[in-house]
């Protein structure tokens, strides 16, 4: 690696990428932390999870949809989909467009709902990472484009189910010069380790002896407390929607050098959030330095639109962001996507499990497709 430490990178980044701006180690910290949000959103791209994925909706608390938390990324029941080839396109490709193609095709084209201004390739070749094209409430529906050309535009549509099956939030905090750790680091811990542990029906609570235990809480109010690994397995196995119908998943991807430290050391924030998430990974420094490496750093052809992209949506003159979760240049997607599922092992290895305890990532990847895979269309009472 061409440099020792992630540390290092930040302030490489910081002279040479943001040199231009006030405080050019903060914006070089927060680049790394949406690199984080990326890594992460690939990744579960790579895993085939990509079209029940929703970016930044927000997620009610459970039993108290009064209150709701926008979170990275939700993975939804899949309702309905379509293949839907649009010929001759003309950018952008906006909702009322896709909307318009979709007319007599998708039953749920047809219902009442709430059409999106998003774009989801705009006319400058941005894309629109699982865009949103209209929402009743109950059912929304995504685009994902496949391939376009001056022919034609081959999209994929999901009407997606509101209530998500798992969620996934990812932070990163950056430390001060001269500091030893960030200064918000407890609290976005904080922040983090409440939404996981309110938006589930699986609730976690600690046992008398300080194993971490867990209450699960049927339609009908009755429940069943045991330690939380046995009773998180019971979960995803069920196949019933008292069980599952108020389930979420909650995993946390969380990096930094110097403040979230590893599995086997964990500080105050890990243990916070430890005891929170039904997953938490940690994204290690030599993870996100191969990355930035092999995509950004020195990437080979084939993957350059990734680096230049990235240089584009940081540049001092810029016109567009075109590097982030959200919005993505068209041609780095097409790169991150060839380059996440060449190297499926290698990206694995970037992640350390904090919790729980024993469990490998390949178990996380066989969870969420035990869920992605339940008739959801049942438990939800949709057919």
């Amino acid at each position: 690696m061409p440099y020792p430490s992630v540390d290092a990178l930040q302030n490489m980044l910081a002279e040479e990428v943001f040199g231009h701006t006030k405080h050019s180690k903060k914006a070089a910290g927060r680049a790394l932390g949406t690199l984080v949000e990326v890594i992460t959103y690939y990744t579960l791209t790579s895993w085939g999870f990509r079209n029940a994925i929703a970016i930044e909706r927000g997620l009610p608390e459970y039993a108290n949809d009064i209150i709701s938390h926008n979170v990275e990324y939700t993975l939804h029941p899949i309702v309905e989909h379509i293949d839907l080839v649009v010929q001759n396109p003309r950018l952008p490709l906006s909702s009322a467009k896709i909307l318009k193609a979709l007319d007599g095709k998708i039953s749920w084209a047809n219902r009442d709902n709430r059409k999106s201004s998003n774009q989801l390739l705009s006319s400058k070749g941005i894309l629109r990472n699982s865009c949103t094209i209209a929402d009743d409430g109950d059912l929304f529906a995504t685009a994902h484009l496949n391939e376009v050309r001056d022919d034609l535009a081959d999209i994929d549509i999901y009407a997606l189910y509101h209530h998500p099956y798992m969620m996934v939030e990812c932070k990163r905090v950056g430390v001060e010069e001269g500091a030893k750790k960030g200064p918000q680091t407890i609290e976005k811990a904080k922040q983090g380790a409440y939404v996981a542990r309110t938006v589930s029906s699986l609730q976690k609570l600690r046992l008398p002896d300080g194993r971490a235990g867990g209450v699960i809480v049927a339609e009908d109010g009755s429940h069943s407390i045991g330690e939380f690994r046995d009773l998180l397995e019971t979960v995803v196995e069920s196949d019933g929607s008292d069980v599952l119908s108020r389930f979420t998943l909650s995993v946390g991807v969380v990096s930094n050098h110097g403040n979230w430290f590893t599995a086997e050391l964990k500080n105050k924030e890990m243990e916070v959030l430890a005891g929170s998430y039904d997953w938490l990974l940690f994204l290690t420094d030599e993870g996100m330095m191969e990355f930035l490496n092999d995509l950004i750093l020195n990437p080979p052809e084939e993957y350059a639109a990734v680096k230049e992209a990235f240089g584009e949506s940081h540049k001092k003159n810029k016109d567009q962001t075109r590097f982030t979760k959200v919005q993505m240049d068209y041609d780095a997607d097409l790169a991150l996507q060839s380059y996440f599922a060449a190297n499926v092992d290698k990206v694995e290895g970037w992640f350390n499990i904090i919790g729980p305890a024993g469990f490998e990532l390949d178990h996380l990847r066989e969870q969420v497709t035990k869920l992605w895979n339940k008739d959801w269309n049942s438990i939800h009472k949709l057919a």
